[in-house]
């Protein structure tokens, strides 16, 4: 599959069915094609023999779309950051990307020596005809072919680099995962078949609840595009306000429902929330975090057509690299839940501490190989070289990646058994502890910083940061730093981190408890969590 040629098919065969929806904008195939061309010629122009990555700065604007592709019409990869980011890691993400200008449909006011072309400049470079709110495409007629101002550029292909998305590192600066072309192209021949085949899922609606900055949204967003369906955006000021929620879940039409578990929990609250409220829904997608056997059970009862499709993978491996559809069986029966069958392209091995391949049954560390892997972190070859690798068979490099995720094989099916360090997944976001712990010593004052995951139910629920204060300040000065409690230390970290990471609590310690060896006794601090 080449997404970019069937975006292309969709804007010559159907130029006014819609492709993005949000509440106030909606933007047709034609007027996504035509749009991404006249701003691929733009930044070819504007940054010359310049390909680095690209940052698109907003949340869910109809030019979101049409940045991407204009990038990588461009021979660019693009690199989303969605509005929550806070300043300082939104500066850090810039700095990684060494393109001239960053394009912006969101208001992006921080400090960089990028030239920012906001959504005024956006909308005078891709024309009246062209912008989100009018409705209109302009064309040569239904299903004529049309002038292509990017025709001269080559656009990202192969291995080039199709995205980068910056998820949570433990030194407390993101890393970016590129993903390819190919990566990207050989995840959606196989995600357009998930809960059905491709042929059910032409011209529907696919809910998107996840910002752009989180993989997730790569699930809906292209697969979307390459069934020729209508991409209907969730905001986040919807997703706060239930009512406004329901509303427009009711108003959608969705087919094909993409999201975390947690998601579709917090929906489930409401008992307008079933078949009724959503009549063509036929497909739920999961992934980002575990599937709880009671959360299959109330959307089977809710949506009795319904597949529910459990996945599972992780950013580096291009969002998922198994599923299965979870039977009533397996819902009533199994615990946990299978994260499912490897997809073809994709082998999974299970290894030990050494690095030795462990047998059908026996939990260790899981390691994907295959098609859909990544080249890396961008700029960072040490990160890089630690958890990815290149292996040779049969004359074929394939890529493979050490994921830090505990699992085992059985029948053919994959078990995910948690992480193997200090990586968790909370509401669906990847979240390294250390990176939060990192962020926490900035605070004025704070000398020690640990993060504890609070469990129920076998689920992560929430995160209790515990902190010490620096005993070396003395004076004016120190009474200054120690002054405050857990509510001003939230507050402030707020500044460096986004709100999926804050802690719900963070408790003040007069000393932190450590272990024999001098580290800190997290076994000690998940007692006090509790």
């Amino acid at each position: 599959m080449n997404i970019l040629k069937q975006i292309k098919d969709c804007a010559d065969t159907m130029p006014e069915r819609v492709a993005f929806r949000n509440r106030s904008q909606t933007l047709t195939y034609g007027e996504l094609w035509t749009a991404s061309d006249r701003l691929a010629a733009a930044l070819e122009e504007a940054c010359g023999d310049n390909r680095q990555p690209v940052a698109v700065y907003g949340h869910k604007e109809a030019y979101m779309p049409v940045c991407f592709l204009a990038c990588v019409k461009s021979g660019r990869a693009y690199c989303p950051i969605d509005c929550s980011v806070p300043d300082v890691r939104t500066e850090a993400i810039l700095e990684c990307l060494d393109s001239p200008v960053a394009l912006a449909p969101g208001k992006l006011a921080v400090k960089t020596e990028k030239e920012i072309w906001g959504a005024d400049r956006l909308a005078s470079i891709i024309g009246e005809g062209q912008r989100p709110e009018s409705g209109r495409a302009e064309r040569n007629g239904k299903g004529a072919p049309r002038k292509t101002a990017a025709s001269g550029m080559q656009p990202v292909n192969g291995e080039d680099t199709f995205y980068i998305i910056f998820t949570s590192g433990s030194t407390g600066t993101p890393k970016g995962v590129k993903i390819t072309a190919d990566c990207l192209n050989h995840f959606l021949e196989w995600s357009v078949d998930l809960g059905g085949p491709e042929k059910e899922k032409q011209g529907a609606v696919f809910l998107n609840q996840a910002p752009f900055s989180f993989d997730l949204s790569v699930m809906d967003l292209y697969t979307c595009l390459a069934c020729g369906g209508t991409l209907w955006c969730l905001e986040k000021e919807v997703q706060e306000d239930y009512q406004s929620l329901m509303d427009s879940l009711k108003n959608s039409g969705a087919g094909v429902w993409v999201s975390t578990p947690s998601f579709a929990e917090l929906c489930l609250a409401d008992p307008s929330f079933g078949e009724r409220l959503l009549p063509r829904l036929r497909t739920f997608l999961f992934c980002g975090e575990t599937l709880p056997c009671a959360t299959v059970c109330r959307l089977k009862n809710r949506f009795p057509q319904a597949a529910v499709v459990n996945t599972y993978g992780p950013t580096e491996s291009t969002v998922a690299v198994t599923e299965v559809e979870i039977t009533d069986e397996m819902a009533n029966g199994e615990k946990p839940l299978p994260v499912g069958k490897i997809r073809p392209g994709t082998r999974i091995e299970i290894w030990d501490e050494k690095g030795e391949l462990l047998p059908e049954g026996e939990q260790g560390e899981i390691v994907i190989l295959g098609d859909t892997v990544s080249t890396g972190y961008l700029g960072r070859e040490d990160l890089t070289a630690r958890a990815f690798f290149v292996r040779k068979e049969q004359e074929r490099q394939i890529r493979g990646y050490r994921t830090g995720d505990a699992g085992y094989l059985k029948d053919g099916m994959l078990y995910y058994g948690g992480r193997m360090d200090l990586q968790v997944k909370l509401h669906g976001y990847r979240i390294e502890l250390e990176d939060i712990e990192s962020n926490l010593r900035k605070l004025p004052g704070i000398s020690h910083a640990v993060v504890i995951p609070r469990e129920r139910g076998g689920k992560i629920r929430s995160l209790t940061a515990f902190v010490s204060r620096d005993q070396s300040l003395t004076g004016d000065e120190g009474e200054e730093q120690q002054s405050g409690d857990g509510a001003m230390l939230r507050r402030q970290l707020m500044e460096f981190l986004p709100s999926y990471m804050i802690p719900k609590k963070i408790v003040v310690l007069p000393r932190m408890p450590l272990t024999n060896n001098g580290k800190a006794d997290r076994k000690a601090l998940g007692g006090m969590a509790r």
